[in-house]
């Protein structure tokens, strides 16, 4: 087996394991997800879906790290998504509904990905098994995972909002510019290197 082959089918293996744990993929699935999702490799930094276009693709990260950002109305990037291990990450609803995006999908660090197309999810819909009750159900969870942060950003003081983050999040505080971070939690930077000085997190 190449060097390729093995590296593919990390990949896929990666994206089979992420799945089972909400649902059983059948083989048949299976076989669709390697037909329809592309191996793609994106550089640190890229920027892989721009602000003012309709998203095209919708990433399963396998491994890296990614955020999704917006400008604010003082032209300020404002972070309002982070990924914290393998995931799907896009920007769902201009992606699925094929509407011009207000936010871009950035690389933070090389990444390597799975990526399917809008007119490939439907074929996925209609020909898949499973497709459309992990669609709702991976909806719902990003859903419960927004409203916990909205509760959270209105609920918990600055450094409440980053002691959690640092506890759920390892990989992002050892990963990700402290900046990208400020702004996900809504804390500014001075803020925020006073908070990582003051406490052991």
């Amino acid at each position: 087996m190449t060097f390729a082959t093995l590296n593919m089918t990390h990949y896929y293996d990666t994206l089979f394991t992420y799945i089972a744990e909400t649902l059983v993929l059948p083989e048949s699935d299976k076989t669709l997800i390697r037909q329809l999702f592309k191996p793609v490799f994106g550089a640190k930094d890229t920027i892989i879906e721009p602000a003012g276009r309709v998203p095209q693709y919708h990433n399963f990260i396998v491994s890296g790290f990614m955020r999704n950002f917006h400008w604010d109305q003082q032209g300020d990037p404002l972070t309002v998504d982070l990924n914290e291990g393998s995931r799907f990450f896009t920007s769902y609803f201009h992606f699925m509904n094929r509407t011009v995006s207000n936010e871009n999908i950035q690389c933070l660090t090389d990444c390597e990905l799975l990526r399917i197309s809008r007119d490939d999810v439907d074929i996925a819909a209609s020909q898949g098994i499973t497709q459309k009750d992990y669609t709702v159900q991976i909806l719902n969870k990003r859903l419960e995972v927004n409203k916990q942060r909205a509760f959270d950003m209105a609920t918990l003081t600055a450094e409440e909002r980053y002691r959690k983050f640092a506890t759920d999040n390892p990989a992002l505080i050892r990963n990700v510019p402290l900046m990208y971070i400020a702004s996900y939690l809504g804390i500014t930077q001075r803020h925020m290197s006073r908070l990582r000085k003051e406490k052991s997190y």
